[in-house]
């Protein structure tokens, strides 16, 4: 069976036979159940042959069927019961007439796989243990034990006299109190009650390991416990801290998968507060929720999630309760007996069924919030019309689709009412009865064509965002704040004109005009008319007295009127309009002014600071990218003295004059980007505070003298024309990202390189090595380029995937992946999604199938980091149909989240992909409210994500789900290029808008970069990331070549034969594995001398060359659109009987530890708790990830020519170019892919920006640098680690010391003797192993041993051979 997590999970014992195979096929409602033992953290079982015969494993495969219960199971096993863990949460015991099976199938379908035999085969995957876990018996948390409860018999000695002896008792802390008994090992006598809170604890010095427990008040109690040892000691002193610093008797017990409370709690009389949110309680027994009552103090009492399912009627008896939450229980009604709480204050009852309210509910006459958030309720309850103490009206997420304001008339004393999402269709007013008690109505995110509120008079705060309004009619007596975004709003009516009114937001509707009220407003402050069709702004609105923060842009402004002196203005956002010129007067009549955005206008010039020399400008940022710009701004920017952030990119600056440049002290951040710079004046060493230099795309070609400058972080000089960099003898230690990618002619020494060394993210070209026929060979349709950038954020949550030859035919991979607040999601999807798609392109070739199994593999192999944390992710694959190999292109595009593919056709955007967020998919919202989230007031499922479907955060499960939009288009010779963006960049960057950029644009890398400049200089402080694919799809871009006719004879057709290779493991070693391109079992060489004769042998089946006098016949060039029909494998090279060998890389779990760079500022926060899986170490991130299919290319042709074969010189010694190129195995922790290519593949993905790094010199800092002939080293991974469990988990490895490395000074004698051992021996083509010696679903524990038969007669090569791999290995 295949098992890709941990190793010690399964013994021989529990390992399936063929008899088991073979049942488990004849029904996909049959599989088989991973039960774990009671440990939290499993230990594998220890090695040798007692292992197999003791009963230590903690994991037993148990064969079952969808219609087996809990009963049944343990009835075979004469166990008590199972538990069931999801996403390693809490722990449930499962009733006994549930189908653990049925549960498991069920799981796996709500993510979303479709196809039974699928499903059956990822339940018995080991993997799926952080998502879902069976246990035989409770799993015993020490840590969980340690806060609940501690016991023990210790020295006890009452009173601080003299007169007391020590005695040994049993003492326990629980709840509140420390019990301590009044018999030594016995509870049956009385007890002794010491309340703690507001007490002390405090260490006896006279003692060792002895605490002072006092009670608090002055008939205080003391006892003093002295403890065996320290452990003892210091648990106990920290648990008892905690209860005597409480200002209230609240006991904690939240999230500990309890069914009933500790009976020792009950001792604890003083609990006024008892929280046992997230648990599993249960009515009956000891602790059950039936004896809660006998606490006679509480007030307060938390029992929200907890899958109750009935209201427990028993809380109706603690008649102290003051405050009551059954939130999220699937409550369907509330019984009667709630009326004997009447000094019930606080009910919480959201996120249920519930439809109805019982009348004696309404005689609480102190109950002043009711929470009925997320419920059934399709009016509003009656009832509440005699809560007269109820202010608020919590029913977001109902199912009230009218909302009558005479209803609301009634209930004169609710003044806040809140109607989220609930598909509100009208809003009536049937009477000219006022409502005058409501002052904030939140009707967001509903069904609203127009709402006439006019009657609701003394109304403060209106939401009405998101909805279909076309036309809104408020009064304006007592408004406040109005939030109508993202309407059909063409304008808004209100009268009186609201003077009390400081906040309005009218973005993203259709206003071709500001209503007269807005300018007569006198106590406005804040106006966002952004995303509308305004062509001008009134000339009272600026010169308003009271207006603070105007913003206005993407509208169709051509001018802004002139100012009066002394506005309070301190930030105004013109961006995406017609500009031409702004007011001469603006900086100096608005004195305030700390912020102005006019990017993306048609400016020419920006005014002066002031009339005269002296300036009084407050301005601190300004963004002027985008226009007309030339030069001559550089002088009229020098009296912003204050200015700290200044973007003047894309515009047509030819030079910036060096004297105004050493005037702005102030600078922070500098963005020249997209200009025709040729120099960056040396006076910017003035800018003492200058931590951020971007200034990519232009001409530069002289390094600025920016690396004296004490604060700087982060130089992005990409795109240039540098040649070279004169570097100070040290550079300053803030330091952390330096881009110079870009720049052809940019030649770095040693010295420079070793300068460069600390430097967090180093980003350069790598030397090209390719010869031209290599680069028409390696040719492909598209092209790449990527841009990433922090912002303003303390690190980088986003990554890139790009290959543009993808797996063995014409094919290219594309990928971003937006963590949000963690990079370590981002970071593992980037090391092994490509290699999952490889996986399940084997399995399927139908779009939607092997796309959505990609992502839900994906999401099962992140492990428990993927248990709190996620990521949106977005894959591109372009490739022929398979109906079609030799036809045309098509691309499919998968995604989950906010990231999003768009693609230029004939100059327009075509978007490709499912932005899955609550406020732009209707359907998701509807799903995640049905399954009753809680969705909160910023549109997040439990205030944690605004995204419905997520890789990762499977906590959330069922509401985040993983299974992608999937969408194949076909691609045509109109199909300009690919844009993939994450939710920052389109949030701010139109489609358009981003193909015109890129349109405007040749290089694919300076497009994204050009991209992610605009998106900040819109004003994008959040992370960035975009990947521009070029294409050129027509049939221009042929590369094949006539066939070339020779006359040598030609050696029989190449035969696949898929052949596996077993090693014999020794009587310490662990199981054998198949070796594959991704073994994790290989060596390290120096690229001088090239991978050995040995390693040569690893990789292939098929002897050496024996050298023949017959020239290899060279094959046929082909292009990519035009390719050749072979079948998929692995070219062995070789003359006359060369053979493919498709299957010989068999794809096993291997695994690698990758320890790089993997944040462009290198900053890594630590407001996220550490995880299991994730290691982070300062700058670096150590991220465990499991690379069983990484061969993103397995293809080498046959040598051409004795000519071609010097192409390789670098790897092969041998005069005259005999000996065969060689399948190098190269391993790199650059961007944490593993790639194994062959030979002449090596020079082909050197040239491709996604890959480059792979092949050049990493430093001690994770940096990458470019190769010199003598220094690139092909890192390996010796041995990989060996964790408990989870996917990241290393398979058996073999030890290091039977690898065979070879030394440079005698490769050449032994690659002679190896050469001379085996000649090659033609003989017939091998034969076809059949299909049934590996069963592709329920495989083998040991690869099939390799057949007599099938081996190649005659000769001793084939036995040679075998040990050439065992010594390899």
């Amino acid at each position: 069976m295949k098992r890709n997590g941990s190793r010690g999970c399964v013994t021989r014992k529990t390992r399936f036979g063929s008899r088991e195979r073979d049942w488990l096929k004849g029904d996909t409602q049959r599989g088989c159940v991973c039960l774990y033992g009671g440990t939290v953290d499993p230990q594998p079982p220890a090695s040798g042959p007692q292992a197999s015969s003791t009963p230590q494993t903690d994991l037993q495969l148990v064969l079952c069927s969808t219609t087996t219960t809990v009963e049944e199971l343990c009835a075979q096993r004469d166990g008590k019961g199972l538990y069931v863990q999801l996403h390693g949460d809490l722990v449930r015991r499962l009733d006994p007439s549930e189908r653990p099976l049925h549960m498991l199938y069920d799981y796996l379908a709500a993510m979303g796989y479709a196809e039974p035999v699928r499903v059956q085969q990822e339940a018995a995957n080991s993997d799926l243990s952080c998502l879902i876990r069976f246990y035989s018996e409770r799993p015993v948390n020490a840590d969980q034990q340690e806060r609940t409860l501690l016991k023990g018999v210790f020295s006890v000695r009452k009173g601080k006299t003299q007169l007391h002896k020590w005695a040994e008792r049993q003492v326990i802390l629980c709840g509140t109190c420390l019990i301590v008994a009044s018999v030594k090992d016995s509870l049956t006598g009385k007890m002794h009650i010491l309340p703690l809170v507001g007490g002390k604890v405090e260490e006896v010095k006279r003692r060792q390991h002895c605490l002072m427990f006092s009670s608090a008040g002055s008939q205080a109690q003391t006892y003093f416990v002295n403890f065996d040892t320290l452990v003892d000691y210091q648990r106990w002193h920290r648990q008892a801290s905690k209860v005597v610093s409480q200002t209230v008797s609240l006991v904690d017990l939240s999230c500990y998968s309890l069914e009933a409370v500790p009976e020792y709690l009950f001792y604890s009389q003083d609990i006024t507060h008892l929280n046992l949110r997230h648990n599993f309680m249960s009515l009956q027994g000891p602790g059950g929720l039936l004896h809660l009552p006998r606490f006679s103090q509480l007030k307060s009492l938390n029992l929200s999630h907890n899958r109750l399912g009935v209201f427990p009627e028993c809380v109706c008896e603690i008649l102290t309760l003051t405050e009551l939450n059954l939130s999220c229980n699937n409550l369907h009604t509330v019984p009667v007996q709630i009326g004997n709480l009447q000094s019930l204050q606080t009910l919480s009852l959201d996120g249920n069924h519930l439809s109805s309210l019982p009348e004696e509910l309404g005689g609480l006459s102190q109950l002043n919030s009711l929470g009925l958030s997320f419920n059934n309720f399709s009016h509003i309850p009656a009832v509440l019309e005699r809560l007269s103490a109820v202010d608020k009206l919590a029913m977001a997420g109902n199912r009230v689709e009218s909302l009558e304001l005479c209803v609301l008339a009634r209930m004169s004393h609710l003044k806040n009412i809140d109607l989220r999402l609930n598909g509100l269709l009208w809003v009536k007013s049937e009477s000219l009865e006022a409502v005058s008690q409501v002052t904030q109505l939140d009707l967001r995110d509903n069904r609203l064509d127009s709402v006439d509120l006019s009657s609701v008079c003394n109304l403060e705060t209106l939401h009405v965002q998101r909805n279909q309004l076309g036309s809104l009619t408020l009064s304006g007596f007592t408004l406040r704040m109005l939030h109508a975004a993202s309407n059909r709003l063409s304008t808004v009516n209100i009268y009186p004109v609201p003077n009390q009114l400081t906040h309005l937001d009218l973005s993203q509707n259709l206003l071709e005009y500001l209503p007269d009220w807005v300018c007569d407003c006198r106590k406005i402050e804040m106006l966002d008319v952004t995303h509308n069709l305004l062509s001008e702004l009134p000339s009272r609105l600026l010169n308003s007295l009271s207006l603070r923060k105007l913003l206005a842009g993407n509208n169709r402004l051509q001018r802004v009127p002139d100012l009066l002196d002394h506005i309070p203005l301190e930030a105004l956002d013109l961006q995406h309009n017609k500009l031409a010129e702004l007011p001469d007067s603006l900086f100096y009549k608005a004195l305030n002014l700390k912020y102005l955005n006019v990017s993306a206008n048609a400016l020419e010039s920006i005014p002066p600071s002031s009339p005269s020399e002296e300036s009084l400008s407050t301005l601190q940022e300004l963004y002027l990218t985008r226009n007309n710009l030339n030069e001559n701004c550089g002088a009229l920017l020098v009296g912003h003295q204050n200015l700290r952030v200044l973007h003047i990119a894309y515009n047509q600056l030819l030079s910036f004059p060096a004297s105004k440049l050493s005037k702005l002290e102030m600078l922070e951040e500098l963005n020249l980007s997209g200009n025709k710079l040729k120099t960056i004046p040396s006076t910017v060493s003035s800018c003492k505070r200058l931590h951020t230099l971007i200034a990519h795309s232009n001409h530069i070609t002289v390094f600025p003298e920016i690396l004296n400058l004490p604060e700087i972080k982060l130089v992005d000089l990409s795109c240039n024309e540098l040649t070279e960099i004169q570097l100070p003898d040290s550079l300053p230690a803030t330091l952390q990202e330096l881009d110079l990618t870009g720049n052809s002619s940019l030649m770095l020494e040693h010295k420079t390189l070793n300068l460069f060394s600390h430097i967090t993210t180093l980003k350069l070209d790598q030397k090209s090595t390719t010869t031209t026929g290599d680069s028409q060979s390696a040719s492909t349709p598209w092209n790449h380029g990527y841009s990433e950038m922090s912002g303003q954020r303390n690190k980088l949550c986003v990554s890139v995937l790009a290959v543009d030859r993808f797996g063995d035919g014409v094919e290219a991979c594309y990928g971003i992946f937006d963590g949000d607040r963690n990079e370590e999601v981002p970071r593992l999807l980037q090391c092994t999604m490509g290699d999952v798609l490889c996986e399940e392109l084997q399995h399927s070739s139908i779009d939607n199938v092997y796309m959505c199994n990609t992502f839900l593999t994906s999401h099962r192999k992140l492990g428990m980091a993927g248990q709190k944390l996620g990521a949106s992710a977005l894959l591109c694959y372009i490739h022929h149909e398979p109906s079609d190999p030799g036809g045309s292109f098509s691309l499919t595009v998968a995604n989950v989240g906010t990231c999003q593919a768009v693609l230029c056709r004939d100059g327009r955007p075509v978007p490709l992909s499912k932005v899955y967020s609550l406020e732009n998919c209707t359907e998701e919202m509807e799903r995640v409210k049905l399954s009753k989230a809680i969705i909160t007031e910023d549109n997040k499922v439990s205030g944690v994500t605004c995204c419905s479907r997520l890789l990762g955060c499977s906590y959330l499960s069922p509401w985040v789900l993983p299974k992608p939009w999937v969408h194949t288009e076909p691609l045509c010779s109109q199909d300009e290029f690919l844009i993939l963006g994450n939710r920052s960049l389109f949030e701010r960057v139109s489609y358009q808008e981003a193909v015109c950029t890129v349109q405007a644009v040749r290089d694919p890398r300076a497009a994204a970069k050009k991209l992610c400049s605009l998106a900040q200089s819109y004003g994008c402080k959040d992370n960035l990331e975009a990947a521009v694919v070029s294409l050129n799809i027509g049939e221009d871009s042929c590369t094949c070549e006539p066939p070339v006719s020779t006359a040598e004879p030609r050696g029989p057709p190449p035969t696949p034969v898929p052949v596996p290779v077993t090693v014999t493991p020794g009587p310490t070693d662990p199981p054998p594995v198949t070796l594959s391109s991704s073994s994790g079992v290989v060596s390290e060489f120096n690229s001088e001398t090239s991978a050995s004769e040995v390693g040569s042998e690893a990789g292939s089946t098929a002897s050496d060359e024996h050298p023949s006098s017959a020239p290899a016949a060279r094959p046929e060039r082909r292009c990519s659109l035009h390719p050749a029909t072979t079948l998929c494998g692995i070219m062995v090279p070789g003359s006359v009987g060369a053979v493919t060998h498709p299957g010989l890389f068999q794809r096993q779990p291997s695994s690698a530890t990758f320890s790089s760079n993997h944040s462009d500022n290198g900053l890594d926060s630590d407001d996220e708790a550490p995880l299991e899986g994730v290691i982070s170490n300062g700058s670096k991130l150590e991220v465990e990830v499991d690379i069983h299919c990484c061969a993103f290319q397995l293809r080498s042709g046959a040598p051409e020519s004795p000519k071609d074969l010097d192409l390789d010189k670098r790897g092969s010694d041998y005069p005259n170019g005999k000996m065969r190129r060689q399948n190098s195995v190269v391993v790199s922790a650059t961007n944490g892919c593993l790639l194994a290519v062959c030979g002449r593949e090596i020079a082909d993905l050197k040239k491709s920006p996604s890959t480059s790094s792979l092949f050049g010199k990493k430093l001690s800092n994770g940096s990458v640098v470019a190769p010199e002939d003598s220094h690139n080293l092909i890192e390996v991974a010796l041995e990989a680690p060996k964790k408990k469990s989870g996917y990241f988990t290393a398979p058996a490895q073999q030890d290091p010391e039977d690898q065979l490395i070879v030394p440079p000074s005698l490769e050449q004698e032994v690659r002679e003797q190896l050469r001379g051992q085996s000649p090659l021996v033609s003989g017939p083509p091998l034969p076809s192993i059949p299909p049934s010696l590996k069963d592709p679903v329920w495989d083998h524990p040991h690869p099939p041993a390799f057949p007599s038969n099938l081996l190649p007669c005659p000769g001793p090569a084939p036995i040679l051979q075998q040990e050439v791999y065992d010594t390899a290995l």
